[in-house]
């Protein structure tokens, strides 16, 4: 019981929500790039968090259902489609043995998750099932979605069919503000230098993937010419010799040797990683106080807005 991939899309990868506590070992975390997105997936399909889902990446998923179950696609605007009829993102929908899913390609934003009820049942690698390529770990053999790739899921005879209001889903723009908490090495920086960096608008470039979103712009200069290489968080924001900032992600390396300006708040991290190439970046300042604030804020924000739910 599964849901086979007929085309795989430019890039599908199987997602939990990370894989935490490997990095004395070398292996990084990987997980959804847009969490809000994620597990909004699983909180629609009563799914218990983090429960594997698929990440696609600008669009072009096609499967083909062989169990009666039910699925959500969250995320970016990408048209979903059942059996070639055009229906809702944001909420739970039913799918029988038979239905073919399609995914179009992306609208708006870039990345959209489909889950599954109860989750795709995974075996996990490191205690996850996040798929990083580059470490050939995690999802099925440490790869993205090929064709035939099988999908085991359950058969779920009965789910609520929540959704999610329109006014309240996210908005994915081509322009975003990533928040900055100051790091140790910014000192290094001239206040010139960090002038700069926070007064231009930047470019994503076309050389961005999970790892890390490489920007283009005003070049950044350091006082350090090189640094011993260092374990690097989520969100840190390196400077390399060109002066062009790249804003690490999920499937970043863990360790490093490029100066770092700060580490962009963890929210806008997924406001970031939902742009295009083309795409602008302005960075603003926040103090460590003020992110936790937002973290907070944010929280709160998300468990106050309620679930609706279809009665016909």
């Amino acid at each position: 019981m599964s849901l086979k991939v007929i085309q795989p899309g430019i890039l599908s990868l199987l997602q939990d929500s990370g894989r935490m506590g490997q990095h004395r070992i070398g292996l990084t975390n990987g997980g959804p790039l847009d969490p809000e997105a994620f597990n909004y997936c699983n909180r629609l399909l009563q799914n218990a968090p983090g429960s594997t889902a698929v990440e696609i990446s600008f669009g072009g998923l096609l499967l083909e259902a062989t169990v009666d179950t039910f699925i959500c696609l969250t995320g970016a605007v990408m048209p979903l489609r059942i059996n070639n009829k055009v229906q809702p993102q944001w909420e739970v929908l039913p799918v029988s043995a038979g239905d073919r899913i399609s995914v179009d390609f992306a609208e708006q934003g870039c990345r959209a998750y489909l889950g599954v009820a109860d989750g795709f049942d995974i075996a996990p690698s490191f205690g996850s099932t996040a798929t990083v390529v580059r470490e050939k770990i995690g999802g099925l053999a440490g790869d993205k979605l090929h064709v035939n790739d099988e999908l085991s899921c359950a058969r779920v005879a009965s789910r609520k069919r929540l959704y999610l209001r329109e006014d309240h889903r996210p908005r994915y723009q081509n322009e975003v503000t990533v928040r900055v908490i100051p790091g140790y090495q910014q000192k290094h920086f001239s206040r010139y230098q960090q002038r700069r960096f926070f007064s231009h608008a930047y470019t994503v470039s076309d050389r961005c993937d999970r790892m890390g979103y490489r920007l283009e712009g005003p070049a950044i200069e350091c006082d350090i010419e090189g640094i011993l290489s260092e374990g690097i968080c989520f969100g840190a924001i390196q400077v390399p010799a060109d002066g062009q900032p790249i804003v690490l992600l999920n499937d970043r390396q863990t360790i490093g040797g490029y100066p770092k300006i700060g580490s962009a708040l963890s929210l806008d991290c997924a406001h970031l990683a939902q742009l295009r190439p083309g795409g602008k970046v302005h960075f603003a300042p926040i103090s460590p106080h003020g992110a936790h604030n937002a973290l907070h804020l944010a929280d709160s924000f998300v468990r106050r807005r309620p679930l609706m739910e279809r009665t016909n």
